[in-house]
């Protein structure tokens, strides 16, 4: 039997995390099984319905890298791949069931059933539909219908009994039928619930494997009543524990937390985010942490799967985003890098051909988050005020007199350097302080501080005065001189 999985999100929003997880995990078992990835929409709830949500689940996936075989924009011969575009379908396996007595016709209002739940928890009580309609008569239930009374259709529930199912991480569970609730299948408005869609879709789809998060594992058990009432092969279940912020919440976008969309608006590389996300519930047996797509394919499999919440760490994320981005080839980090730096106002700097491999050597080895560049380049773009107190450093054996000589001495020789380039810049600085018996950091420490007034660069003296150009250098030189003479 071929492996055929399915992604089923509701488009309400930028995708969560835990979405995200959940259909890199169907797809990594579609995959590695030489299996089918199917992309299906759930909207049938329209007063939740997010207005280019839909959109924004192609873009997601497309940008994780997890493409799908069948879908709506793709087609398939199991479609449409849109539940609202399936409405139709729905009704007449409602109806089956009811024939059946699996299911019944309900007509009781929103007002009754808040007043009947009302009265069973004024008494200690949880409230469960009480059947209250199964007694209708054929009769009465046509009259009703025909009189344009709005009903929903309910699932019959067992009174007695057991519901159960193997889940695949899980194990066996099972519950008794007198606790479930008779769910309701068709709503008044004639769409189905996705408790019912869900299974009629992933029956006619050909699912095999279902994987989900475990908010549907009490849910389950209704499910399968469902398939033992049509006479259908059940799925393979996967119920994926739940992505926590910390030991005691859950991590979710409705808190604040950030979506797969806000993380690589912030700079994080999709590869990076899809390699993290793998290992938030699912270990390969061994001790790697590093894979392509097509590697966690290989090894990707259910028993690997964790039966325990899995906490998602920032910190371990932001780790290993800058090991993707240190590995990465160096034009293709400045191409990532660039729009970065024309956010810092740097777009006219890093545009010419020589600073490019300055803006590569000394960002890349520091960047872990690509938005991190606009803070540690800014001093670039305009200079700041500070202290003349930065101009003191003990390791470099400088302070505001030594500096003030270093800034006499220098800015003359480098006004008058024919080329200004990095060697150049190297070239007479360096020697300078060689000829004259002096420590390179006494040298560089006060050109540094006069063109970045900051005791942490990116980059040292001579890479800042390159980015920076004849004419800006050196009048931060002398600015940072006139600081001095002025004391």
């Amino acid at each position: 039997m071929k492996v055929r999985t399915r992604f089923a999100p509701s488009p309400t929003g930028f995708m969560h995390v835990g979405n995200l997880r959940t259909a890199l995990y169907a797809w990594l078992w579609a995959k590695k099984n030489d299996g089918v990835f199917m992309l299906r929409i759930e909207d049938t709830d329209q007063a939740r319905f997010v207005e280019g949500a839909e959109e924004m689940v192609y873009k997601t996936l497309r940008t994780a890298g997890l493409t799908w075989d069948e879908g709506p924009d793709v087609g398939g011969e199991y479609g449409p791949y849109v539940q609202s575009q399936r409405k139709d379908m729905y009704l007449p396996y409602a109806k089956q069931l009811v024939e059946m007595g699996k299911a019944y016709y309900c007509f009781c209002t929103k007002e009754e059933l808040d007043e009947r739940r009302a009265a069973v928890e004024a008494e200690g009580g949880t409230f469960k539909y009480d059947k209250h309609c199964l007694s209708l008569s054929k009769e009465e239930v046509e009259r009703r219908i025909a009189a344009g009374e709005p009903y929903v259709i309910r699932q019959n529930v067992p009174t007695e009994g057991k519901a159960d199912f193997d889940d695949a991480i899980f194990g066996h569970i099972e519950v008794d039928c007198s606790e479930l609730d008779d769910m309701i299948l068709i709503k008044a408005d004639g769409m189905p619930t996705y408790n019912f869609a869900n299974v009629i879709d992933d029956h006619t789809m050909g699912v095999t494997h279902v994987l989900r998060g475990m908010e549907y594992l009490s849910s389950t058990p209704k499910y399968n009543l469902l398939y033992d009432a049509f006479g259908w092969e059940k799925p393979t279940y996967v119920h994926l524990t739940t992505i926590m912020r910390d030991a005691t919440h859950k991590l979710s976008k409705r808190d604040g937390d950030a979506t797969f969309e806000d993380l690589v608006n912030l700079g994080y590389l999709p590869e990076a985010i899809i390699n993290y996300l793998a290992l938030v519930g699912w270990s390969p047996g061994d001790e790697r942490e590093f894979f392509t797509l097509d590697e966690l394919k290989e090894a990707f499999s259910l028993e690997g799967l964790s039966k325990s919440p899995a906490i998602f760490d920032h910190n371990k994320l932001r780790w290993m985003n800058a090991e993707y981005i240190r590995r990465m080839d160096g034009k293709a980090y400045f191409e990532k890098a660039l729009p970065w730096l024309c956010r810092a106002g740097l777009g006219e700097m890093a545009a010419k051909p020589e600073n490019e491999e300055i803006f590569i050597r000394i960002l890349q080895p520091r960047t872990e988050v690509f938005s991190d560049i606009a803070n540690v380049v800014d001093f670039l773009a305009e200079l700041g005020e500070y202290d003349i107190e930065l101009f003191t450093n003990k390791k470099s054996k400088t302070n505001p007199e030594v500096s003030k000589a270093v800034l006499e001495s220098v800015i003359p020789l480098m006004e008058a350097l024919p080329d200004w380039n990095e060697t150049a810049l190297h070239d007479l600085l360096i020697g300078y302080a060689e000829a004259n018996g002096m420590k390179n950091g006494t040298l560089l420490w006060p050109v540094r501080i006069a063109m970045s007034g900051r005791t942490v660069t990116p980059g040292g003296a001579i890479e800042i005065a390159a980015l920076l150009g004849r004419g800006e250098a050196l009048r931060r030189l002398k600015l940072g001189l006139d600081k001095l003479a002025a004391v």
